[in-house]
Parts: C-alpha cells; structure tokens; sequence
C-alpha cells in the first residue's frame, strides 16, 4: 500500500518527535509541496541538521514546520524579508510561504558556504577572532532594524518574560543538570546583578556557529558568508543576543570575546566585571541556556561560585 501524498498530522510534540526523522512519512507530502512550488523533487534533499524537516536544492531550501510550530513560521519569514540587504552578511530571501496540509512552510534561498559549525573546530585564533567580530558587526546592524509585525509574536511582554525566567530559573536549570551547588546561587546571583534597561530590539537569539556560513578567501582566511534560522527570533534587550556569541564563539577566550564585543559597539576600555556578570546572568535567563552543558567545553572557573564563572566564562580584560 503506498502513503497518501500529503503530510502527516502531528498536533504534539511527541507526535512530532516520533515521525521528525522518518522519510517514508515526510517525503510524500514533501514531494507534492514541492512540485505545487515548481521545484524538481528529484534534486530536494534532507539537510542533515535542526529540529526540524529542512530539504533543499542547489539553490533553494525548503523548511517545514508542523502544526506546533506554525507560529515559527510567521516569525522567521516575517524577520527575514525585514532583514533583507541590511545586514554586513546575507540572508535568505523568502520566495514564498504559506500552508500546506496543516504545515507551514517558507522557500528561501540557499546561501553559499559552510556551516560554520562544521569547520569551527579547525579555525585559527586568528579565524575565529575576525569571524567573532563579524557576528558582534552582524548583531549590532540586526539590532538597528525595526522589528517586523508578527501576529501573536511571543514574547509579547519582554519585561514579563524576564520575570518569568527569573523565578523559574533555579529549578530550570537543576532540571537539565546543573548540581545544586551551583543552582542553589542561581537566585541570589541574579538579585544581585542588575540588568541593564534599554529598547527592545529585534533579535536572532542565536548567532553562533550552526546558524553562521562562512567561506575561506583566497588566502585561507576565513569570513562570514550568510546568517539563517531567524525563527526562535524574538524582541528584547540586546545583551540577550551577545549569550551566544559568548558561549559558542569565544569559548571562554577573552581576545575573542572582545573582538566580538568591540565590534558590536562597546568601549573597549569598559568591558569590566560588571558586563561579565550580566552575561552570566542573560546566560541563567535565556530560553536555551544551559549552564550545566557548557561546562564541557567552557573553562572551569577557580572557585565554586557563579561570579568566578562569569569571570572564566566572559571574563574580558580592559584594553591598555
């Protein structure tokens, strides 16, 4: 008996979880997607990475999303055509998005390049200081972008969120692993960090490595090439954006964080204790932060406590 050519109902995410990976249940409703986009099915392929079924061609790339994630949809078409030639680096521009078979879909280019993640290991110093500072460039235009109008866009109530992440943080992180040593200052850590007021800016929310191409020039050195995955994008505080840059690019490397940084538009001369501090605590409020993950790859701080961890994790000497 052959599938019906259409895609799956999935209403929960474990309904989700339980066919994401399985091709003889997508691919049907895939294929009859795509040729109602004029795309030859014959070249779509299934990337490899994300949460989410993304399939693609030479030149365009096709990304799904199922009825629990419908909003997601709305958000990353929205801030990719709001995004559109005012970025230092490309971005893909949305040839169409709409619904199908209760899914909702967006067609974009395919940009070119590598996934960053997949090359970033093997980069210089050198590299990933320039490629650092690009993403701190990269940032700051974002943030000089008007927020796009997006229905039911969630947050709605930034200052709320934050509360809420406040309270909830200390069981939020025990729950993905963090020891209670260290959770158990996660409260008074963040009472006594004051955070910095300011507008709410449109943001990617993760500008790291799996979200970054980039390509080498002819002298091997290595530059950005294009940004994706705009639908966990959010508005809110910009320090909000700099966790993942942090985490996932400096690594703990204070020459790289403040390539980063000082690119971004701080005053190389002010980048004290206090900025490490509110990293660290963006870091306990962020929606995907895990703190107790990061300590495989981010430095050890010398003393069990949170404020010697925001100074190993994004410690940055002031320049001379």
């Amino acid at each position: 008996m052959t599938r019906p050519e259409r895609l799956p109902a999935l209403t929960t995410e474990d309904a989700l979880h339980a066919v994401v990976r399985d091709e003889s249940a997508l691919r049907p409703g895939v294929d009859a997607l795509a040729r109602s986009l004029g795309l030859p099915t014959a070249r779509l392929r299934r990337l490899p990475n994300g949460s989410l079924p993304v399939y693609a061609d030479d030149h365009l790339v096709l990304k799904l999303f199922p009825p629990v994630h419908a909003a997601a949809a709305s958000v990353e078409a929205a801030a990719l055509r709001a995004v559109t030639g005012r970025l230092p680096v490309p971005t893909p521009a949305v040839h169409a998005d709409g619904i199908h078979d209760g899914w909702r879909y967006v067609l974009m280019d395919r940009l070119p390049g590598h996934d960053l993640s997949s090359v970033w290991k093997d980069l210089t110093r050198g590299d990933r200081r320039r490629l650092a500072a690009q993403a701190g460039a990269l940032s700051r235009a974002l943030h000089r972008v008007s927020p796009p109008t997006v229905e039911d866009w969630w947050p709605q109530d930034w200052a709320g969120f934050v509360d809420g992440q406040r309270v909830t943080a200390r069981q939020r992180h025990q729950r993905r692993g963090l020891p209670q040593p260290w959770s158990e200052q996660i409260d008074d850590f963040l009472d006594r960090t004051p955070l910095l007021s300011g507008p709410e800016v449109l943001l990617h929310t993760e500008v790291m490595p799996a979200n970054l191409l980039a390509a080498p020039d002819a002298d091997g050195r290595w530059s950005l090439s294009g940004v994706c995955d705009f639908e966990p994008a959010m508005r809110g505080h910009h320090e909000y954006e700099l966790v993942a840059i942090a985490v996932f690019m400096a690594e703990g490397d204070p020459t790289v964080l403040r390539e980063a940084l000082t690119a971004y538009g701080y005053d190389a001369t002010r980048l004290d204790e206090d900025l490490s501090r509110r990293l660290l605590a963006w870091t306990l409020l962020h929606r995907f932060g895990d703190v107790s993950a990061y300590f495989a790859f981010l430095p050890r701080p010398p003393a069990p406590t949170l404020p010697a961890l925001a100074r190993a994790w994004f410690g940055v000497t002031p320049a001379d």
